[in-house]
């Protein structure tokens, strides 16, 4: 067996490193493993270990679902994308303030009064056992391929490609660093974490676009700048015409379904509002990360449009932050822009492996081998499974490393049909499960199960290019994967329905209380919330209305 060598220094890669430029990484990791190594001590008891002791603050939740939503790739793809088709990708940031307010104003009340640890157990509490275990192995299966493995061989690869070091070594580095904090302090050394690393990631990036845009002639030059092969009159527009590559209608109908799943039902997000303080808190930190929203279109993606005017030519769009960054910044810079890159990937890590370990552990190891258990063991087991997760990622890693280069996978379109191709099912059940209280255990369980072969197979199909998808062109017959994730949720309401109507409620549902009756036990934030989501959504209205008339 071929080890890899060590990296002696930060040569041979695609970023010009300096001196000062290895000073600031360096200084990163040391600052970022002192604070987790602080927090971990400070925080040991099993609760803590889960939930935090349910004790976060609305600043540490906002700023922790912020730096989770922000991976390696989508740094690298946002700004490509801004440099090939403008503006419209904000839409994906821009709308998802709508799906935090359900969140924290709909959501988070419900699942704050059933008390529940995981999602799947708030399937339990609705829907009973069987719903249970299907969510319990479809949210491990999602955690452990989209947010730990992706991530890790996403960002192995990145900081491969950057610093000139072996993937592997790139990788197994990658995965020490987030798996020794979280397995030794848990979801609040992740948060606390989580809250460094997300201002590191907004002062880095918005560093490049404040130089990027020092270096353009005039706003009006601005105005009229030509992207990769979109029309001039569309780069700034947010919403774009039926017969384009991305029509508007594609945002508005499909956005929202992956958006139920993503920011209101999958546990790497969720877990963050469980473990606040009170409703107040969970609220005021979901409000709080509706406002960072608005910062990554201008911190993100903006570089790669200005990228269009001031190095026009790049083919690979993946390329066009690494030559941003190698253009305009200096020394010192560098290195802090590396740092944002491995911030954005020990974010995400560090949040899925504190996911898979809390599922596992409450959800299947408690349930099936070991019921009456202390809290020291819940911890040990907690720990191990942590520390699993991350060598089972590094497996996983390796092997899309292994996929890619035989050319079998393009891993950004993968990633991306699999998040399409799962959300359907699992909104559908966490909608009606919520807001109709006449669905059935057994409608359910048809429609998770049955939904997940329909939709995944279809992903599958769709990746692969199955001929018989393809016209006689070659060009697929599918309509945007935003709109076929619209179509998959309708199709999978419907049947929830269908069934529920001719099923019987079992002894075992419990049936939720209604949201009033949720405000009742927890306050929330009142009247003063509201008026901040009203603010927010003053601001998001502004801002289409600027990009769409104006510019």
């Amino acid at each position: 067996m071929n080890f890899p060598r060590l990296p002696l220094a930060f040569t041979g890669g695609e970023i010009d490193m300096s001196v000062m430029d290895m000073s600031v990484f360096g200084l990163y990791i040391v600052a970022l493993l002192t604070i987790g190594a602080v927090v971990s001590i400070r925080h040991h008891k099993s609760d803590d270990y889960f939930l935090g002791g349910r004790s976060m603050k609305w600043g540490n939740i906002g700023f922790s679902i912020f730096g989770t939503n922000i991976g390696p790739t989508f740094l690298i793809a946002t700004c490509g994308a801004g440099y090939t088709t403008g503006m419209v990708t904000a839409n994906f940031e821009w709308m998802a303030w709508i799906f935090l307010f359900l969140l924290g104003m709909v959501f988070v009340p419900f699942y704050l009064t059933t008390r529940i640890s995981t999602m799947p157990e708030f399937l339990m509490k609705r829907f009973g056992n069987g719903c249970y275990t299907f969510m319990s192995f479809y949210a491990l299966f999602g955690t452990v391929v989209l947010w730990i493995g992706g991530t890790l061989y996403a960002g192995g690869a990145l900081l491969g490609q950057l610093l000139g070091w072996d993937v592997t070594f790139s990788i197994v580095v990658l995965a020490a660093i987030a798996a020794s904090f979280t397995i030794a302090g848990g979801l609040v050394a992740v948060m606390v974490t989580d809250s460094f690393q997300s201002v590191l990631m907004i002062a880095g990036a918005g560093a490049l676009s404040i130089i990027a845009l020092s270096h353009i002639e005039s706003f009006e030059a601005l105005r009229h700048v030509q992207v990769g092969s979109t029309p001039q009159e569309l780069t700034w527009k947010l919403f774009h015409p039926a017969d384009s590559d991305t029509p508007w209608f594609a945002f508005v109908l499909g956005y929202p379904v992956l958006s139920l799943w993503f920011w209101c039902s999958d546990q790497t997000i969720v877990q963050r509002v469980l473990g606040a303080e009170n409703l107040k808190q969970s609220q005021g930190g979901t409000l709080f990360c509706g406002f960072l929203k608005i910062l990554p279109p201008f911190i993100f993606l903006l570089p790669g449009i200005l990228g269009a005017m001031l190095i026009p030519g790049i083919e690979d769009d993946k390329q066009v932050f690494l030559q941003m960054v190698n253009t305009y910044l200096g020394s010192g810079l560098k290195g802090l822009i590396i740092a944002v890159l491995v911030a954005a990937v020990v974010s995400t890590l560090n949040s899925g492996l504190n996911s898979f370990s809390t599922i596992y552990t409450l959800d299947v190891h408690q349930r099936w081998f070991s019921r009456n258990i202390d809290e020291n063991h819940v911890r040990r087991v907690g720990r191990v499974t942590t520390f699993l997760a991350s060598v089972m990622a590094i497996g996983i890693a390796l092997y899309l490393r292994h996929a890619q280069e035989a050319g079998g996978l393009n891993l950004f379109n993968l990633f991306q049909s699999i998040i399409g191709y799962m959300a359907p099912p699992v909104s559908a059940v966490f909608v009606l499960g919520i807001f109709w209280r006449r669905a059935t255990a057994t409608g359910a369980l048809t429609t998770l199960v049955l939904g997940s072969i329909l939709c995944l197979g279809i992903g599958i199909a769709s990746f692969s290019q199955a001929s018989f998808l393809l016209d006689e062109t070659g060009e697929s017959i599918l309509p945007h994967f935003l709109l076929q994730s619209f179509y998959l949720f309708c199709t999978l309401v419907v049947l929830m329905v269908g069934v529920s109507l001719a099923t019987r409620n079992r002894p075992e549902e419990e049936p939720l209380p209604s949201l009033v009756e949720t405000y009742r036990e927890h306050p929330g934030l009142g009247r003063k919330g509201f008026i901040g989501w009203g603010i927010l959504a003053a601001i998001m209205a502004g801002l289409y209305l600027v990009f769409q008339l104006v510019l």
